[in-house]
């Protein structure tokens, strides 16, 4: 389309050509990110459900439970269990100590399974998201910046 001005040519510019490419780019963006979240679910924390970790958990989470905390007994297996526990964390990347440097080695996608990750070790009691948000902010020293992210998230996921 050309308007005359002064005699002079000049081309009207549109942007819906530009703003639809930007549109379809964001669209496959976020589509490789919803695959990669859904490739996440299917495989995640499958290494429980392998060796040494299965075994270890049969064995151990049970006599865990049953033992004092500050007992010998405890101390002892709470060694065995950590067997398992390395070998969960070096096999699954949504964990902090997988990582060298920790959180700041995470990628988003790491960080989204394990704020999920977090929901389901709570299970249905809602205010203790922010019992454990709050102990894993300071264990993994969290910004204030992703703490309120990951709050504002557990917020949303409890429709509040």
């Amino acid at each position: 389309m050309k308007i005359y001005l002064e005699s002079k040519t000049m081309d009207v510019y549109d942007s819906r050509v530009e703003t639809l490419l930007q549109i379809k780019r964001l669209n496959e963006l976020l589509n490789k990110a919803a695959v990669e979240l859904l490739d996440r679910a299917i495989v995640h924390d499958k290494s429980k459900l392998e060796q040494p970790e299965k075994d270890l958990y049969d064995k151990l989470t049970p006599l865990l439970k049953k033992a004092s905390s500050n007992s010998d007994e405890y101390k002892d297996l709470s060694k065995q269990y950590k067997i398992a526990i390395d070998h969960h964390y070096k096999n699954n990347r949504h964990h902090p100590e997988h990582y060298k440097n920790g959180v700041n080695d995470m990628t988003l996608f790491d960080i989204i399974e394990m704020a999920m990750d977090w929901l389901v070790d709570v299970g249905d009691s809602p205010n203790d998201i922010f019992k454990l948000l709050k102990e894993n902010k300071e264990k993994y020293n969290l910004s204030d910046q992703l703490g309120s992210i990951l709050k504002n998230t557990y917020k949303k996921m409890n429709n509040e």
